[in-house]
């Protein structure tokens, strides 16, 4: 067998597809002389709240301030519980953390990876503010049973849509179904920048106006701070990198979907392996295609020695994380979490794949299992 590079992502692939269009829009900045927030913030702001329908999006510095901001916005910190799911990137409850609130973490679901909803259920209690549901992998949690809950408690909904930019739960966009979404645009993500970027998306105007004061040191007007904010906000430069890759998002989308739906109809019968699950009424984006296997760590190291990029998202749980030792959770508490963390990898899922490409990979996973 012929030996093919095969990595994890490949976003020279993507520039090169779209160099024209990205050089026009990076010139068009630095002409101006516009770097941080202005214009082409206020333009990709107005445009991807109108992919999400939703009235407001506020750019911010990353991912991870956006759900700090959120969580500030929403006035939650000490004495005040947040439920999360104990399998997703720190920053969903390092942020919790940051605010001074207390994390709430229970299991996830074994088939969507997605917060256990009858555990999410039970965790409620008079000091619960919020919900952070993650639509892992590229997958929407289950918003249904989630609102729900929120209603019959009086809970707000945080959105963690880092990685399900242009995901779908019954027909609406992930991000935009709550009372707050907060997307990522590192470069690795589905809509990806060009260095650390992320947004706010709501339908409330009260938490949109402060939104835009805690990313800009607390103020309306500049120099008149009102209250204790930050300094989080989008430049320019990437507002008009995604501004261009905005356009390509469904499309590109759609080739994740193509190339997942060719693995998963090759490997989903091989012995001792899970491919990922779809979910009914819910539009998978696959941010990360994962594979599951008891024996992860040698599979990695095959397709290693292969040329295929491979990666673990994650593998250490968030109850075992050293800053959440204080929580008092230990092993065991969260099964599937665990067993996800020892047994899953991502194998390469990008549009730019090519069939060759594609049945390499597929030929190397199932020689390896």
């Amino acid at each position: 067998m012929t030996k093919i590079n095969v990595p994890l992502l490949d976003l020279v692939a993507q520039y090169q597809e779209i160099k024209p269009e990205m050089d026009a829009a990076i010139q068009r900045v630095l002409d101006s002389g516009h770097f941080i927030l202005g214009p082409e913030v206020a333009a990709f702001e107005k445009e991807t709240a109108a992919y999400l329908s939703v009235a407001h999006g506020i750019g911010v510095a990353s991912g991870t301030d956006a759900l700090l901001l959120a969580l500030r916005a929403l006035e939650i910190g000490p004495g005040d519980e947040v439920i999360l799911p104990a399998y997703t990137f720190f920053a969903t409850i390092g942020t919790v953390l940051h605010v001074g609130a207390t994390p709430v973490l229970v299991d996830i679901d074994v088939q969507s990876y997605c917060i256990n909803i009858e555990q999410t259920r039970a965790k409620v209690t008079s000091a619960t503010k919020a919900i952070i549901p993650v639509h892992l992998y590229g997958q929407a949690a289950e918003m249904d049973a989630l609102t729900e809950i929120a209603r019959e408690h009086d809970l707000s909904i945080i959105e963690d849509n880092a990685q399900a930019f242009g995901a779908e739960y019954k027909g609406r966009k992930t991000g935009g179904i709550s009372d707050i979404g907060c997307l990522s645009f590192f470069p690795s993500k589905n809509l990806g920048g060009y260095g650390d970027g992320g947004m706010i998306v709501t339908n409330n105007l009260e938490l949109a106006e402060k939104i835009r004061m805690l990313r800009a040191h607390g103020w309306k007007k500049k120099y008149f701070p009102e209250i204790l904010g930050y300094n989080s906000r989008l430049d320019a430069l990437q507002a008009a990198v995604l501004r261009v890759k905005l356009q390509h998002i469904d499309r590109w989308n759609d080739g994740r979907r193509k190339v997942a739906h060719v693995y998963s109809k090759a490997l989903t019968d091989t012995p001792n392996l899970k491919t990922p699950y779809e979910a009914p009424n819910r539009k998978h984006v696959y941010h990360l295609y994962i594979l599951q296997m008891k024996n992860r760590d040698q599979v990695q190291e095959k397709l290693k020695e292969a040329g295929i990029g491979t990666s673990i998202y994650y593998p250490q749980p968030l109850h075992l994380a050293e800053p959440c030792r204080e929580l008092g959770y230990t092993e065991g508490d969260f099964p599937v979490t665990e067993k996800a963390s020892r047994e899953t990898l991502a194998i390469p899922v990008y549009p730019e794949m090519t069939a060759a490409q594609i049945e390499y990979v597929i030929d190397v996973v199932k020689r390896s299992i």
